[in-house]
Order: structure tokens, then sequence, then C-alpha cells
């Protein structure tokens, strides 16, 4: 007795089983038209549509048929597709004298496969379609929480001031100066990360001790950072054998700490990859699908390539996978449109189709393609091939969209995203505030301690804001030192009493240069959704009260 298949595959498996069923629906009617223009080639054989179309029937259902696993029907219209080919291109010699016939033959044996597949095909044999098993992202339904952090080390004052440290940035944090009580306490509530010294008095086991032994015991290892007064190499080799992630020499500077923990307690899963098969065959443009979505990607398929702009701009896709051979214009013709507008100069596009010949492939990516897979193509390469390059569009899409030191959106796309935002809260009857920020008296932060450590305060601003914020909230780096956030369905009051919390926890974070400490604060500027209808005057009212905030004597917060 075989086990039973999964559910989700079970469902793949039905969805690819209907469209195959359809597609072998489809062929009857099809081998009419095919013989209606051999008809009209037999008539005129000049007629470049008939032999268009005809050519079309030949390559669709080789590719097709070969990729729903009907061998013998992609066999039979590959024999004619070649012929085919020579009747719409003029260029290529070598059309035999019997081509007519010679085509009829081909379309009759078309004929004869679907014959015989209909009639000797089982129902288990409908639904024979296997499917790999793939790990690649899937949609992240997992909410936003608090990520716990145990501090273990044996001097309290250090781990209370560090433990004050990162709460400021949004963690939770539970100390221990015991190295057994922190052990009990993974074993009662397991923490996202633990931070701890590699050194205790003695009568204390060590903490790579402790580490080693808490990974022999949990089925999935917590991940650790060590602290030590120590930079020398054995204790850094210690460290990295009982499976620490980092190591950091006391006294560790928490913005340092925060980038690694943020890393190592990531809680959001990638976005599922956003993919657009474009395909005149709406069977095997939902199979490819099915694959793809199986793979854990969003797909949208359209069979009419005129509402490709459209379509592009409302799905905003990673990547398109595209056919060669489509009515009204070929892949490469839609490729070049594509291209042809701005905003998709950079959008990878890769052609899937059964073409074979080098030089038509070529000739198609010259317009921008970045790649060709040949049909029938094989799921597992059909999946990393298109990973690769939409993962590829995310990396430039990231670097053109968001400020290279602390990884906010830029002004420009702030700005686009404040425009959005006005938009839906038009179209909803919703509410949302913008924020302007800005870090007091930052030139003088530059001036009295460089400019390295003035980016490290930025850093902090803004890793706050990151962490404390809402994963709907949208936070940007609008200038040197100047912040804007959109925060949508929220009152001014309730945005208030949330920026004066983040202003507070900023103004505790200890910076450090060279010999000596400082702090830091900002002042904030809010102005609201439906107040100020137009995005210029939205900014404005918001800039206009973060000037008041300052003239206030700053580190405050004013509300228009």
């Amino acid at each position: 007795m075989t086990d039973p298949v999964p559910t989700k595959v079970q469902s793949a498996r039905e969805k690819i089983a209907r469209l195959r069923a359809r597609f072998l629906e489809q062929i009857p009617q099809r081998i009419a038209e095919a013989n209606e223009c051999l008809k009209k080639l037999g008539n005129a054989p000049g007629d470049h549509t008939a032999a268009v179309d005809l050519h079309r029937f030949l390559h669709s259902l080789k590719g097709t048929g070969r990729s729903f696993g009907f061998k013998e029907l992609g066999e039979a219209a590959a024999e004619g597709e070649d012929i085919a080919a020579h009747l719409i291109d003029p260029i290529r010699s070598g059309l035999p004298t019997n081509w007519h016939a010679a085509l009829e033959s081909c379309v009759n044996n078309i004929a004869n496969a679907l014959e015989n597949l209909t009639r000797n095909l089982t129902p288990a044999q409908q639904d024979d379609t296997s499917l790999p098993s793939f790990n690649l992202p899937s949609v992240n339904t997992e909410t936003s929480r608090t990520r716990l952090l145990y501090l273990c080390d044996d001097e309290p004052e250090l781990v209370e001031q560090l433990a004050a440290q990162l709460g400021c940035f949004g963690y939770q944090t539970v100390t221990f100066t015991d190295t057994q009580a922190l052990r009990d306490a993974v074993f009662v509530r397991r923490p996202d990360a633990v931070i701890m010294d590699i050194r205790f008095p003695e009568g204390q086991s060590a903490g790579t001790e402790i580490l080693v032994e808490l990974a022999r015991e949990l089925s999935n290892p917590i991940p650790a950072v060590f602290l030590s007064s120590r930079s020398d190499f054995d204790a850094r080799l210690r460290a990295v054998q009982a499976g620490g992630e980092a190591y950091f020499q006391k006294p560790a500077r928490a913005i340092e700490l925060i980038t690694v923990l943020d890393e190592l307690t990531r809680q959001q899963k990638p976005e599922p990859y956003r993919i657009l098969v474009v395909d005149d065959e709406p069977e095997i443009a939902g199979y490819h699908c099915v694959l793809l979505q199986e793979a854990g990607m969003i797909t949208y398929q359209i069979n009419d390539v005129s509402r490709i702009l459209d379509t592009l701009s409302e799905f905003q896709p990673d990547m398109v996978l595209m056919d060669m051979y489509m009515p009204r214009c070929s892949g490469r013709d839609l490729a070049k449109l594509i291209r042809q507008v701005p905003d998709y100069i950079g959008l990878p596009i890769v052609y899937l189709s059964s073409e074979t010949d080098k030089q038509k492939q070529f000739s198609a990516m010259r317009v921008g393609a970045e790649g060709f897979l040949t049909k029938p193509v094989v799921a597992e390469e059909l999946v990393a091939a298109v990973a690769i390059r939409a993962e590829r569009m995310r990396t430039l899409r990231s670097l053109m969209a968001r400020d290279s030191l602390t990884g906010l959106f830029n002004h420009t796309t702030t700005t686009q995203l404040l425009e959005n935002a006005i938009s839906i809260a038009k179209r909803s009857n919703s509410t949302l505030c913008f924020v302007m920020i800005d870090i007091d008296r930052f030139k003088s932060v530059n001036d009295t301690y460089g400019h390295p450590v003035g980016d490290q305060v930025i850093l902090a601003l803004a890793r706050i804001l990151q962490q404390r914020l809402r994963n709907s909230d949208i936070v940007g780096r609008y200038g040197g030192e100047e912040f804007a956030i959109i925060l949508q369905d929220m009152s001014t009051e309730s945005a208030a009493s949330l920026i004066n919390e983040l202003r507070e926890a900023f103004s505790q974070i200890i910076f450090h240069a060279t010999d000596s400490e400082f702090n830091a604060t900002f002042s904030a500027g809010i102005a609201s959704f439906p107040a100020h209808r137009r995005m210029e005057l939205l900014r404005e009212a918001a800039d206009k009260s973060l000037y008041e905030a300052k003239r206030a004597g700053r580190n405050r917060v004013v509300v228009d």
C-alpha cells in the first residue's frame, strides 16, 4: 500500500489533469482549422496568414503535447513544424516539392495520434503527472511579535545597561547572571536568541559549554551571540565551535549588536516572487503557473497580449515568462514593446517555447530578454531559472528604491508611496498620518565626533523605526538626518503617542565615540489625511509642524 499523496500535491495534480483534459478536448476543432489552412494554401501557396496560423498550431501542439506528456502528439506535430517554418520564412531554403502532401500527412498523423490517445488513455494515465518537491519562499502568514532575548553575564550592571539599550529597539530581554538559571529558562520558554559571556566565575559552566549542551538537547538550536573581554584567537575559535553566530568584545555597541540580532531573529519570510505568464495557450500557461505556485510563487496568466501593459502596471511582476509565437505579435515584438516603457527596462523576460532554432533564439533575445527555456521544460529547471532571475530583479529594485546606509526607502520611493497611500485612503474613506522626523543638532554630532559616528546615530534611529512600527507602516530616509513615516489607518492622537514613545526610546540610546559617550534626540511634526487631501499640502503641513517642534526647543512632537 502506498502512502497517501499530500493534499497540496494532490490538488496540483488535479489542476494539471483538468488542463490536460481541456487541451485534448480542443484538438479536434484545431485540427479542423489546420485543414482549412491547408485548403487555403493548396489554392494559394503564397497565403502568408494561412501559413502562419498553421505553423503556430503545429509549434504549439509540439510544445504543449510534450509538456503534458503526450509524446506521440508532440512528435506528430514536430514532423510538420519545420516544413511550415519554411513557408513563413522566404529566406530559408529546403522546402520539399511535396510540402503540401507532407503537411496533410502530418495533420492526419496528429488526428490518428489523438484517436489512439483518447481510446487508450485510462483515468490513472490522465492523472499521471508527477510534481517535484520544492523548497522555495512561501506566502508569509506570520504576524509580527516582540522578539525575546535571554542575556546572561556575571556582571549585573553591564547586563542591565545592555538590556535597557536592546529594549529601546523593541526587544524584550530577560537577564541572568547564572548559567544554570539560563539553561532552566530555555526549557520553560524558548527565546529567539541568547546573548552570553564566554567565561563565568569558577563553579559555573562556560558559555560555550552551555550552548553545546543546549544544542544536544534541542531539536532546533537557538541562535547565540557571545560577549567577552577577550579577543584572542582561542576564545573566538571556542565560540565558533560551540555554534556561536557572532562574537563581540566588551563593551559591545548596541547598534552593532542590533544589526546582528535583526538578522538572526528575522521573523518575516521573503515575499513570494510574482511571475507573469504570457501564452496564448491557456492550458500550457496554467500548467506552468501550477508548477510555479507549488514552489511558493504568485502567478498571473494572460492569453491576450493586448492586456500586457495594464497587467504589468497592476500586477507588478518580478519577471515575465512568455511564449515565442502568439497571435497578433511574436514574443520578440512583445518583449520589444515592454522594453520601450521606461519602468520596465530592467524587468526580466524569459522565453518559454518549443523553438529549438538557436539563431531564432538569439534573435529573440537581442531585444533584451534574460534567457530562453525550451519546452517541455523540467519542473525543477523552470523553478530554478525563474527564482534566480526574480531574485536578481528584487535586488536591483531594492538598490534603486532604498537608501544605501539604512536600507529604508529613499526620498523618491517614499514620495511615490505617499501618493499611493493617499489614493488608497481616498478610495477606502480611511485616514493616514504623515510624520516628518529630524535628528536634533545633527551637524554638531558630525562636527564633534566625526561622520562615522554620525552614521551610527542615523542607523540607530532607522533600526528603532523598523523594529517598533507595524509591518504596514512605511518608513523612509527623506534626507541626510531627516526621516518620513506613513502611518495608515491611524488617528493623529495615536500617531502622536506612538512617535513620542519612539522619541523617548531613541533618547535613551548611548552612543560611543572614542573615549566619550553621548545621547541624541529627534523632533517630529505630524499632519493627517483627510485634513490635508493633497500630497503637497500634507507634506507642507508635516514640515511646518516639524519646524514648530524645533523652534519650541527640540526633542518634542508637534501635531498640525
